[in-house]
């Protein structure tokens, strides 16, 4: 598979700070006063994202292009979620709305 980097880290970070989130929220992990990883996780995740799309967007391979056009929705749900709040369900179900732009951008990229 030829899956570009920028497009895995920034899958993996999203993947990762999801997974702490569930964690921290069913109590599983408890991050203390290191509450504030979440946070730089979240936007590491950004820049990551707004640099993977930029790369694809721009790359000569159309599967790229694709996979950077499929891309582009997560941006919505990962500028809304500093306003979702982090005590209703509202935080975790807008997160989750960017899963399936990662796989089916990993998907496109990939695909022949």
């Amino acid at each position: 598979m030829n899956v570009p980097p920028l497009l895995v880290a920034a899958t993996t970070s999203y993947a990762a700070n999801c997974a702490l989130g569930v964690s921290v929220a069913t109590g599983v992990v408890r991050t203390g006063r290191w509450h504030w990883i979440h946070h730089a996780l979240y936007i590491c995740t950004s820049a990551l994202t707004l640099a993977a799309g930029i790369a694809l967007l721009t790359s000569r391979d159309e599967r790229h292009r694709r996979a950077g056009q499929l891309l582009l929705p997560t941006a919505v749900p990962l500028a809304a979620i500093p306003f979702a709040g982090t005590h209703s369900r509202r935080h975790p179900s807008l997160a989750l709305t960017a899963a399936p732009f990662y796989a089916l951008a990993i998907r496109a990229s990939t695909r022949r």
